[in-house]
């Protein structure tokens, strides 16, 4: 055998398996990347529900004898989308309707003049109580059946909304 050709097989052979190696550690990191990007919507819509009950909280109402008062926004009588299915590793186009349901009784997502218009892969909850709210977000974005949840709450402290600074997160990126 030549110099060459044993240059050429000990090249190949060092070679292919680095290239390999990389191109698994670049799939893995991309990934990465997209369930990253992809749990940035449960965060983002999380944070504008909290702002959202903060602004109805302060929008102030009457009691019976004239006196302001503030008040929380009442649960939202179903999640979106109701069931969580709907989500498990794909997207789920909303309607109007979905996020209007409570609009009668001025309670829920209405209440907070909240909708998403864009394909979610987030199922949302809003549930209230006379002192505090949680806004919940569970998404399955591989499809597995396990979900992650993200979880964002608020408590009223004297005569203000307070907002925790953290979203708790469980299994964030399942």
């Amino acid at each position: 055998m030549s110099v060459g050709l044993i240059i050429a097989i000990v090249a190949v052979v060092l070679i292919v398996p680095i290239i390999g190696i990389l191109a698994t550690l670049s799939i893995y990191g991309t990934r990465k990347y997209i369930a990253n990007a992809k749990t940035a919507e449960a965060r983002n819509t999380l944070g504008f529900l909290a702002k959202q009950a903060a602004a109805a909280y302060e929008r102030e109402s009457l009691t019976t004898d004239g006196a302001p008062r503030h008040r929380l926004c009442a649960s939202a009588s179903a999640a979106v989308p109701a069931d969580r299915l709907a989500v498990s590793g794909r997207k789920y186009q909303s309607s109007a309707a979905d996020w209007e349901r409570d609009a009668p009784s001025n309670a829920g997502f209405a209440c907070l003049k909240f909708e998403m218009t864009s394909p979610q892969y987030f199922q949302y909850e809003y549930q209230s109580t006379a002192t505090g709210f949680v806004a919940r977000a569970h998404g399955d974005l591989n499809g597995n059946g396990r979900y992650s949840t993200f979880e964002l709450k608020g408590q009223v402290v004297g005569d203000h909304l307070v907002v925790a600074p953290v979203i708790a997160e469980v299994d964030p990126e399942e």
